[in-house]
């Protein structure tokens, strides 16, 4: 048996509408579905590639910012095919005005990260074997 491919994620985060919105703005339009709990509210977003990403709000999540030193995600890393598309995702964000790291060139691959407004890192990524 292979290991299964991630089929979504799904965030927690503080304002379902910024974060829906900060997502399209840099990724595109996406098909999405709203749904609700008793005390939470979702926005799933589909795009043409099949990325998945929910993003959630409870009624007791917090205000403040994302933090990757506590248990749980650190970041999330979407695939890119080659260095050229990790530097074409790096344009695009300095086109949209969006804060990013500098374009990463390390032994195993090329990467640059952004924040979304709750500060949980989104790393566009393309391993050296590619």
């Amino acid at each position: 048996m292979t290991a299964p491919l991630i089929h979504h994620v799904t965030l927690t985060v503080t304002d379902v509408a910024r974060s829906a919105e900060w997502y399209q703005r840099l990724l595109g339009p996406a098909a999405s579905v709203e749904r609700q709990g008793p005390s939470w509210e979702r926005l799933r977003m589909q795009w043409p590639s099949g990325l998945v990403i929910g993003v959630t709000r409870h009624d007791t999540t917090g205000d403040g910012a994302f933090d990757c030193t506590a248990v749980g995600l650190d970041h999330l890393g979407l695939g890119c095919s080659s260095a050229d598309e990790v530097r074409a995702w790096k344009d695009r964000l300095e086109e949209l005005d969006m804060d990013h790291g500098l374009l990463e060139e390390v032994a195993y691959g090329w990467a640059v990260t952004a924040r979304d407004p709750d500060g949980i890192a989104i790393e566009f990524f393309c391993p050296a074997s590619a």
